[in-house]
């Protein structure tokens, strides 16, 4: 059996018993409810169309062209006693004056409101909120991701060293055909769910026009993000599997991962936090460990020129080889150790 063949094999073991793992299914199933819940239930949630009863019917057209239901009625009495029903939102009198229950119906109020006319060089067709949310929500997609599967792929490592399952399974096939199918069949795993959650949401926005202007802002963006993220996950996949392997039991990770945890929180609160048009945030789109975040976000943010991805994606690439060594030879320096937690330059002399 080569190399190859004997990581095909680790990948495809791998892939079957994460696919029989209820965590594992119970947690796309869970972000796939909030993925749908988040796109439905802002409609669901609002109570359909404005209702406004009218007195005098001059105003009654501007309501309708603002997507509000008018209800014409005759005097004033009635118009006060529909809103104290509850039957209508607000009601417009002569003047015009509006009058509401206990809370301002403060989308009539704009309705009829006049405002100076605006113009704007360079309009979005995106809500000023989804420009907020959209990075947030690639940054959060890279963190849970990256952290959630890499604890795995480390959990995974040290299952195996506890039970001295891993003693046969060197036996059988090269240490580093072992590496490379776990980091491969992780790696896939969490593209699928990833873009399945992606597609989900692509598709519900289309559907229900949630975001009008959102999707086609979105996929540029999204576009980049596949690569970024893929390499990204790869660079540190090998050091989770790495740190992962300097336990002995399971107890010891909560420390030997500390690195990582660190190369992932780090970048990523940082990106939360800085400023999205400030020079932190390109300088941090060209670091290995924070531009897989911080690129997709100026891209969707229109704020990156065509060549600056293309010289961050190779620069995430590089590191992500030498990283691959790096793990692959802490890995290798530590897996057989079974008995005691193995330092990280202990791990490195040993290999």
């Amino acid at each position: 059996m080569t190399t190859f063949e004997a990581a095909k094999l680790v990948a495809a073991r791998e892939i079957r018993t994460k696919l029989r793992d209820k965590a594992f299914l119970f947690s796309t199933v869970f972000f796939l409810v909030i993925v749908v819940a988040s796109i439905m239930l802002p409609s669901l949630l609002n109570g359909g169309a404005t209702k406004v009863a009218v007195v005098d019917g001059g105003s009654a057209a501007v309501l309708r062209e603002h997507g509000m239901q008018v209800r014409i009625v005759a005097d004033q009495a009635t118009a006060e006693q529909l809103v104290r029903d509850g039957e209508v939102d607000g009601a417009v009198l002569p003047g015009p004056v509006v009058i509401g229950d206990e809370e301002s119906p403060d989308d009539v109020v704009e309705a009829l409101s006049t405002a100076p006319q605006v113009r704007l060089l360079e309009p979005s067709d995106v809500d000023p909120f989804l420009k907020v949310i959209v990075p947030v929500a690639f940054a959060m997609l890279f963190f849970f991701t990256s952290f959630t599967f890499g604890m795995q792929i480390a959990q995974s490592v040290v299952e195996e060293k506890q039970t001295r399952i891993v003693e046969i399974l060197v036996s059988s096939v090269p240490v580093r055909a072992l590496l490379a199918g776990k980091v491969f069949a992780l790696t896939v795993l969490a593209f699928a769910q990833v873009g399945l959650l992606a597609l989900v949401a692509v598709v519900g926005m289309s559907a229900t026009d949630t975001a009008p202007g959102l999707v086609s802002a979105v996929l540029p963006a999204i576009g980049w993000f596949v690569p970024f993220f893929v390499l990204g996950f790869v660079m540190l996949a090998a050091l989770w599997a790495g740190v992962g392997a300097l336990a002995s039991r399971q107890e010891e990770l909560a420390s030997t991962t500390v690195p990582v945890q660190m190369l992932v929180l780090i970048p990523f609160f940082a990106v939360i936090s800085l400023p999205h048009d400030g020079v932190a945030m390109r300088v941090l789109s060209y670091i290995p460990f924070s531009s897989p975040i911080a690129m997709p976000i100026r891209l969707f943010e229109g704020d990156a020129a065509v060549w600056e991805p293309v010289v961050a994606v190779v620069l995430l690439a590089v590191t992500a080889v030498a990283l691959l060594g790096v793990g692959a030879r802490v890995y290798s320096g530590s897996l057989l150790r079974t008995q005691v937690r193995t330092s990280f330059a202990a791990a490195l002399r040993k290999a």
